[in-house]
């Protein structure tokens, strides 16, 4: 009871404070420049590379960029131009996303007594003044031996809100628990001890979310979470378990009987709510105006949605350029008239303008 009491509590005070396109459909080119409908996407050079299956990237609120380069065991800090600022160890990190203090939270791996388990890590990138390298790192989970009894859990995605609350997407093989659930949405506190310094406190999961659901508000096989900077706490989630609609917006709603959160979109009302749109989308971002982009991983393809779910753009494959095309792009990023996509299996990062916005 104590807990929902303050899940309600965080929620209420946080409240307080163009044409569609068939994806199958080709899409020219002309010497890197991808036009689709009234929009055109400038490629910029040069191409960022140097990374290793890199699997998640955010833009930060300094802001600099963040990449989770997986397999080199790493999370690096970049600047708006490209150029590496550092790095710091992290092992295999999947999933990023910054807190409102500055500090990123990161999924990635831990290992103890020849075991690997899914990890959730925070980085303090205040204290170190933006030197990542320096930054102290702690480890929010696994902390408890209920955590160390189950390693085929993982931990696949983070969304951070402005009231010191912070979702952990996790997913696993057992979901016949009613309380405890493998598939499920973590949600932390961070307040501060009477001595000052900051806590992570597990207040629980997130309510009314089906483990193995195949259909809408589903934990099944989350592969991210994306918060917005708002005064809400929606989030985007995609997924890759059996779920009909592998990429959903959903908003939190309260009435004197319920509160839990619900499809933002009714199914069947847009392209992003048509059955099996995607296959294996492993990221999102969400530009000023509420245009949601996707990447899905299994189609090789970035997607643009509008904010009422309508196709704007699709791109990807051989469409973007044959000689080079996307490989499995695994996260895509938004800033200042630039898209930002993670071309993971090509272990680089494409930037893209809006022409449009061209002076």
């Amino acid at each position: 009871m104590l807990r929902k009491l303050l899940l309600l509590s965080l929620i209420l005070g946080l409240y307080a404070c163009s044409d569609k396109f068939d994806l199958n459909e080709a899409i020219g080119n002309l010497e890197g420049t991808t036009n689709i409908g009234d929009t055109l996407f400038v490629q910029q050079f040069p191409i960022w590379e140097g990374f290793n299956h890199p699997e998640a990237m955010i833009v930060g609120r300094e802001p600099f960029i963040y990449v989770a380069d997986t397999e080199n065991d790493r999370v690096v800090m970049l600047n708006i131009a490209g150029d590496n600022l550092g790095s710091i160890d992290i092992p295999h990190p999947t999933a990023l996303a910054q807190d409102y203090g500055l500090n990123l939270i990161v999924c990635g791996e831990f290992d103890t007594l020849g075991t690997t388990f899914s990890a959730v890590y925070k980085i303090n990138l205040f204290d170190a003044k933006n030197i990542i390298a320096d930054a102290k790192v702690k480890r929010i989970l696994p902390k408890s031996s209920l955590d160390y009894s189950n390693p085929q859990r993982k931990f696949t995605g983070a969304a951070v809100f402005g009231n010191g609350v912070y979702y952990i997407s996790r997913t696993g093989t057992i979901n016949n628990s009613p309380v405890n659930p493998d598939n499920s949405i973590l949600m932390f506190a961070t307040y501060d001890d009477i001595n000052g310094n900051k806590v992570d406190t597990l207040i629980g999961r997130v309510p009314e979310i089906a483990p193995d659901g195949t259909g809408l508000v589903s934990a099944n096989g989350i592969t991210s979470l994306t918060s917005f900077n708002k005064n809400n706490i929606d989030i985007i989630v995609t997924l890759k378990g059996d779920n009909s609609f592998k990429t959903q917006w959903w908003t939190y709603v309260v009435t004197p009987i319920y509160q839990r959160y619900e499809s933002k979109l009714s199914a069947f009302s847009s392209k992003l709510m048509e059955v099996n749109v995607f296959e294996r989308p492993e990221g999102t971002t969400v530009d000023p105006s509420d245009n949601l982009y996707v990447a899905d991983a299994g189609k090789d393809s970035v997607y643009k949605f509008s904010s009422f779910g309508d196709l704007q753009q699709a791109f990807g494959g051989e469409t973007l350029y044959p000689d080079k095309p996307l490989n499995e792009p695994h996260d895509v990023a938004f800033f200042d008239r630039t898209l930002y996509v993670l071309d993971t299996g090509n272990n680089r990062i494409l930037r893209f303008i809006l022409s449009t916005e061209l002076d």
